[in-house]
């Protein structure tokens, strides 16, 4: 998630700074719904920087509070600011995520295949432990490879900012808009990122990390699975026993870590069902799901009501059914409709976007062997 001076490649793009909590987690550009034309918005000035006030007072207090929060001490968390910089292409990239492009745009960077064969040769090299980490935490092996996948191209792009660099610039110079409508949650995202500088600290003194060493996203994610700091200290495991939670260099620690992930921070239910697609009834009124968290509030029989139905039923209900909701992509061939599921949900908090949860449950699913898209 972030820069400002040029425009991200495609390995930046996988780069989209995951296991992020979803309240304060990178906005999501899906397109729920076909909205009617409407005339173009006058162009926005491109994002720029935004320091609030006297930066040397607002990273006075930073330092003051971090320091009582955590127990370090003051000078060691000046001597570590004192190098940071705040980097416009951190800025720019912040500025234009990948989860801005639509469905059909969005997708061929993810199921394309290159990473899906990458992502099978992943799967067999490293099989015993992704098994391990699946037996312990019920999270499929396909997974936790197609987030590896996704998020690092399989360990090949880990990412090359500086960490503590990303997060000092997003802590105290946030890109701003320009646009009233967004000032609020821009506001939100800059505290959410200061708070991740504060726990990239913590992070530090309890798992004896070099911070100015650290490399990862353009947002501050690291390893080998892109964990920010407050989830790496909440959700990383040790997957070897050597007494460390090692998400750099420790494949046993990285597959542990991200399926415990999913099942703590996302309740993964095991074997349970992600999404599957829909068909639309002809005059069917369009299906208002607003914003970026999914909400579980409708049952198959309330949908089907709406006029929304599973193009054929793949997954065994009880009376009423799981809770669900409906997602509208927009597909290469048009809207695309799919009900989602809790597992669904699950993957949105590793990253927001419903468009992340599609492509790496598609990936995933591409991995095993089977049919990403059955109609």
């Amino acid at each position: 998630m972030i820069r400002r001076a040029l425009l991200p490649s495609l390995a930046a793009l996988a780069l989209v700074a995951c296991a992020i909590p979803p309240p304060k987690a990178m906005p999501s550009a899906t397109a729920p719904l076909i909205a009617p034309s409407a005339p173009a918005p006058l162009p926005l000035p491109p994002p720029v920087a935004h320091i609030r006030g006297d930066l040397g007072q607002a990273r006075a207090e930073f330092v003051r509070s971090t320091s009582r929060r955590f127990g370090i001490p003051q000078a060691e968390i000046e001597a570590v600011l004192a190098k940071a910089e705040i980097r416009d292409s951190i800025i720019a990239a912040m500025s234009r995520p990948a989860e801005a492009k639509p469905w059909r745009d969005y997708r061929p960077i993810f199921i394309q295949p290159k990473r899906i064969d990458g992502g099978r040769a992943f799967l067999a090299t490293h099989r015993t432990a992704l098994q391990r980490a699946e037996s312990a935490h019920g999270v499929p092996a396909e997974l936790i490879t197609a987030i590896i996948g996704v998020e690092t191209s399989y360990g090949g792009n880990k990412g090359s900012f500086p960490v503590v660099d990303a997060l000092y610039t997003l802590a105290f110079a946030y890109p701003r808009t320009g646009d009233p409508a967004k000032h609020a949650r821009e506001n939100q995202r800059e505290a959410f990122f200061r708070d991740e500088l504060a726990q990239l600290f913590a992070l530090a003194k309890e798992e004896n990390l070099d911070i100015g060493s650290l490399k990862g996203s353009y947002a501050g994610a690291m390893g080998w699975g892109q964990f920010m700091p407050s989830s790496y200290r909440d959700y990383a495991v040790d997957g070897d026993g050597d007494g460390r939670r090692d998400l750099f260099n420790n494949l046993d620690d990285v597959f542990a870590s991200v399926a415990n992930y999913f099942a703590k921070k996302g309740k993964w239910q095991a074997n349970g069902p992600v999404m599957q697609r829909a068909t639309r009834a002809p005059g069917a009124a369009d299906f208002v799901n607003p914003g970026n968290s999914v909400t579980l509030d409708q049952t198959l029989a309330g949908l089907q009501a709406k006029g929304y139905r599973p193009e054929r039923l793949r997954y065994l209900h009880t009376e009423g059914g799981p809770p669900v909701t409906l997602v509208t992509l927009e597909g290469a061939a048009g809207p695309e409709y799919w009900i989602v599921y809790n597992n669904f949900k699950a993957i949105t908090t590793y990253n927001i976007s419903r468009l992340y949860a599609t492509a790496v449950h598609q990936l995933a699913e591409s991995i095993a062997g089977r049919d990403p898209d059955p109609r």
